[in-house]
């Protein structure tokens, strides 16, 4: 199985240390409107609504990701990989008082990746 959103160590260990502050369920966000689009935003139930318009990517730390659907047509191609850097990123995301922010960064999927993901590859 090929992951489509996978995190880093200490992107787990934060996602662990908001659960213990936050409670165990927590969701992720990425949209195209909000720092570059690289910002996963880490929110509580509630905050946000997901709907059509999102696409479940998998899970970080055990946490629900979601990025918009408009989004992800660019980012398809690609594995995001969600990681963590110093300062709050001006994000509305639940680590920002920790300061720290999520940051998502990614890699091209092989040949073989996007066949068994049944995503077509792109024209150069």
């Amino acid at each position: 199985m090929v992951d489509k959103v996978v995190a880093t160590p200490a992107a787990l260990e934060l996602v662990a240390f908001l659960k213990t502050k936050h409670g165990p369920d927590l969701m992720f966000h990425q949209s195209g409107g909000c720092c570059d689009n690289s910002a996963a935003n880490c929110y509580l139930p509630g905050e946000i609504t997901i709907g059509a318009g999102d696409v479940y990517l998998g899970d970080v730390g055990g946490s629900p990701f979601y990025m918009g659907r408009a989004q992800y047509e660019y980012w398809k191609h690609t594995q995001l990989i969600i990681d963590v850097i110093e300062g709050h990123g001006g994000t509305f995301s639940l680590e920002g008082p920790e300061g720290k922010a999520f940051h998502t960064r990614s890699r091209v999927f092989t040949d073989a990746e996007l066949a068994a993901l049944g995503i077509e590859k792109s024209s150069p």
